[in-house]
């Protein structure tokens, strides 16, 4: 099976209501008429998978402090040609990004949706994100993408990340 054919499974299989409904629409939409539209070349945008890192006996998430963005996000990014899945990108994208060995993406498929715009030639990033738990002895390491890696308490997150990241640790914390 194809990275295409599974990402297009996933969000079948991700039915909910209102705008994230609209969106898993959108995403589908993209698929069908995109063959390339998991690639960062497709112009019309593409599918992009993330993890938020949580650590719940805790109430802690880790964040980066992303080098082109300089915005505190989730681990994620562009799904590579090796990546088997959907969940097996975000899953390589947060051990990559964090540093920690032993995450596992919590059951039950991705947790949220999240359309932004990007810059062209590109135009939109259609992410796809899960949540992965950190194992209790994790200790963090910033990468080359990172300016930073930084463990927030629950209720800190607002205050440092955009609306996305809330809505996805919000989504993370219902999954829980």
């Amino acid at each position: 099976m194809s990275l295409h054919d599974d990402a297009t499974l996933v969000l079948k299989g991700y039915e909910r209501d209102g705008e994230q409904g609209a969106l898993r629409a959108a995403y589908l939409d993209h698929l069908a008429t995109h063959p390339d539209g998991m690639w960062k070349a497709c112009e019309a945008g593409h599918i992009t998978a993330s993890a938020l890192v949580v650590d719940p006996s805790r109430g802690r998430v880790l964040l980066t402090l992303h080098k082109k963005l300089r915005m505190w996000l989730q681990m994620g990014g562009h799904c590579e040609p090796g990546d088997p899945t959907l969940a097996a990108a975000a899953l390589r994208e947060a051990t990559e990004e964090s540093g920690i060995a032993g995450l596992a993406l919590l059951a039950g498929g991705p947790v949220t949706l999240d359309r932004h715009p990007i810059p062209a030639p590109c135009n939109w990033h259609l992410d796809v994100q899960y949540a992965a738990l950190a194992p209790a002895d994790a200790v963090a390491a910033i990468s080359d993408e990172s300016l930073d890696v930084r463990w927030f308490a629950y209720d800190e997150v607002a205050g440092v990340a955009d609306a996305s990241v809330v809505r996805l640790l919000e989504a993370t914390r219902a999954a829980l």
